[in-house]
């Protein structure tokens, strides 16, 4: 719980600084969002490397070499005097990130029985998102009071306590090797990473214009294909194509991608609008996401006791809808909005969170082999982390055009020529929001 804490911590406080970040290296749209872009990449690039590097090293080298990369990382990200230094710091941050991310799932999954699991998931989940739900919060404060770079440091305190809980506690041997230990497939991985990159890199350069865009997205969709083909013909496969043959596991997979597009887009999205388009300072910005932190720890306590008694398919429903609700109502937002209003959006938002997430995993999973639980919980982490790195690229980009339509330049959020009111920047948010709501609705259909 710890080490998933630190990981999420380094996720989302620097959205926060965005703002500061972006006029501290002169950045424009089309630049800051590979702050956030480039973590969301390597997360998902170190995804599906999890589970062959679970059973080759075993769960506590895994666990302590992800904690050791990420305070690393914090502390290159705050020292960095240059972009590309920082978006490499970014990088290692992602990539420990991923490493950290399946393993909670599969320890659950494996250590409780199934009529405990929902119990457990939600006790771990609301662990996990209260502490998060402080670190926009804490990180608007130390934005104000010490600059940008203590965001970075501010991670480093819950590694070395994860580090020192992980040497005390978990078993040098694991319990999740297998005879296939050891046998890596690097031409798979090699392939799929390809791919990713590729997919990702092309989607951000969309606003180049589309011959860009498709020379990247075509290559990258080819290599995909190729990547299937080649995990469906392997003895021990990377990804394991076969648990798509599932229906229940497919359209989970289809939830957690298009999940993963909402919710890592209107993180992203929310504080750089409460900053740059209704003004508020970093520290209320970043106060306006704790109540719903609270909201979403609470929702996760009770939907997982919920969902042992009732059907995870029905709560997951429900949960994607509320969401999609949420991120909804965030387009009627203006400047005229109370304070109270927006938190009120924002909780409710927490809320659909909340009730996703337990259901999520228990529906794809239930009716697996114990072997299979390490691929599934893997699969879907990767699908919901690439979703995320798409939606962060998406909401850039849907936000420089509607910036541009609005008048607004991309470099400087200035007005530029004609273009003197702040009613048409807090416009271009708004239709970015309704954008984005529209693309979560696949996830709302696949639930149903």
């Amino acid at each position: 719980m710890v080490g998933l804490v630190a990981s999420i911590i380094s996720s989302t406080i620097v959205n926060v600084a965005v703002p500061d970040m972006s006029h501290h290296f002169m950045l424009g749209q089309e630049r800051a969002q590979w702050i956030a872009t480039s973590f969301m990449i390597a997360t998902t690039l170190a995804l599906p490397l999890t589970p062959s590097l679970l059973e080759r090293f075993g769960l506590r080298r895994m666990f302590m070499a992800g904690v050791t990369m990420l305070a690393i990382g914090g502390l290159a990200g705050g020292l960095s005097n240059r972009f590309e230094l920082m978006i490499a710091a970014r990088v290692l941050e992602g990539f420990s990130a991923g490493l950290l991310q399946p393993i909670p799932n599969i320890v659950i999954l494996r250590a409780f029985a199934s009529e405990e699991q929902g119990r457990a998931m939600g006790l771990f989940g609301m662990g996990v998102v209260l502490a998060p739900a402080l670190g926009p919060t804490v990180g608007g404060m130390l934005v104000e009071a010490f600059g940008w770079r203590s965001i970075f440091f501010f991670v480093v305190p819950p590694c070395a306590l994860a580090f020192w809980f992980a040497r005390r506690f978990l078993p040098t041997i694991s319990s999740f090797t297998s005879p296939a230990a050891g046998r890596f497939d690097w031409a798979g991985t090699a392939v799929l990473s390809a791919a990713i990159l590729l997919l990702l890199n092309g989607l951000v350069s969309v606003h180049h214009g589309v011959v860009d865009a498709s020379s990247l997205l075509l290559p990258g969709l080819l290599l995909l294909a190729g990547f299937i083909w080649l995990q469906s013909r392997h003895a021990h496969p990377l990804v394991d194509i076969r648990l798509f043959d599932r229906r229940v596991f497919r359209l989970g997979a289809v939830v957690g991608f298009v999940y993963g597009i909402g919710v890592f887009g209107s993180t992203y999205l929310l504080p750089v609008f409460l900053q740059m388009g209704l003004g508020y300072s970093p520290s209320v910005a970043g106060a306006a996401l704790f109540p719903g932190g609270i909201a979403l720890a609470l929702a996760l306590y009770v939907t997982g006791r919920l969902v042992d008694r009732l059907s995870p398919q029905r709560l997951l429903f429900a949960g994607t809808l509320v969401f999609a609700v949420s991120i909804g109502v965030m387009a009627t937002v203006s400047a005229a909005t109370p304070y109270a209003l927006i938190l009120v959006w924002i909780v409710l938002g927490r809320i659909g969170l909340g009730m996703i997430l337990p259901s999520l995993t228990l529906s794809v999973t239930r009716g697996l082999d114990r072997d299979e639980i390490p691929q599934a919980a893997s699969i879907t982490s990767l699908l919901r982390q690439f979703g995320g790195a798409a939606g962060v690229a998406t909401v850039g980009l849907l936000l420089e055009w509607r910036l541009g339509a609005a008048g607004f330049t991309v470099d400087s959020l200035v007005p530029a020529a004609g273009a003197v009111t702040s009613v048409a920047l807090v416009r271009a948010f708004e239709e970015t929001f309704g954008l984005l709501m529209l693309l979560t609705m696949p996830a709302v259909l696949a639930a149903w």
